[in-house]
């Protein structure tokens, strides 16, 4: 069967619909609850690495209870702060990249964060998608974060082809309209979780069935 010009208006549409009955991007999630500075963000992403959102959602709230602002942060020990992630996967090591990002931001930025993206991607294991992440949520400035959500789902479209996260980001960054530049993360986290899965995709019942390309997929429900 001949598939249907691919149309990104139609597909961010369905699949806003779709992924309403399922949890949100955690770090959209946590935005709306209040941790919404870009320090916040920063160091909830930094958690979310290799983590499972179910995972890294209370880790992030339970580090937060303790200490938001790199200056609490600062305060704070390393094994205190390994403590209070050890849920998450490499808590030892991000526990030293969130207290050096901390003293970081005081020493050479007054304490505040700033919205720029220089500034985050010159904190050691600080890239593109984490830094990206943090200008969107926090910032407001259009950006795309592309986690392996995004890289499986956009290429699986057929929209891009790209082989790596990086390169899917320079294709997007090329040809998805500014106004999905933020939605892409929003959507593709739930979406990839729960219907457009890394193993057996659901594409019987899948809202965009009919203009994917199912790029790779050789087996699918």
């Amino acid at each position: 069967m001949t598939k249907s010009p691919f149309d990104i208006d139609v597909a961010m549409r369905r699949i806003e619909e779709a992924v309403k009955p399922y949890p949100k991007a955690a770090l959209f999630e946590l935005a709306e609850e209040g941790f919404s500075s870009p320090f916040e963000i920063l160091v909830a992403c930094i958690i979310s690495i290799r983590t499972f959102d179910e995972v890294m959602l209370p880790t992030a709230r339970r580090l937060f209870a303790y200490a938001r602002t790199p200056a609490a942060i600062a305060s704070l020990t390393h094994d205190a702060i390994d403590e209070l992630i050890r849920e998450c996967t490499f808590h030892d090591r991000k526990a030293h990249q969130i207290l050096a990002i901390a003293k970081l931001v005081i020493e050479k930025h007054g304490g505040n964060l700033l919205c720029d993206r220089d500034v985050l991607l010159s904190f050691a294991g600080v890239g593109p998608k984490c830094a990206n992440l943090v200008l969107s949520i926090a910032c407001n400035e259009p950006c795309i974060g592309v986690d392996i959500h995004v890289h499986r789902i956009t290429n699986r479209w057929g929209y891009v082809q790209a082989s790596t996260p990086e390169r899917t980001l320079a294709a997007l960054e090329e040809r998805l309209p500014r106004r999905y530049w933020v939605e892409i993360n929003r959507l593709s986290v739930p979406f990839g979780k729960h219907i457009c899965t890394g193993q057996l995709p659901r594409c019987t019942t899948c809202p965009v069935l009919d203009i994917c390309q199912q790029v790779g997929i050789t087996a699918h429900r």
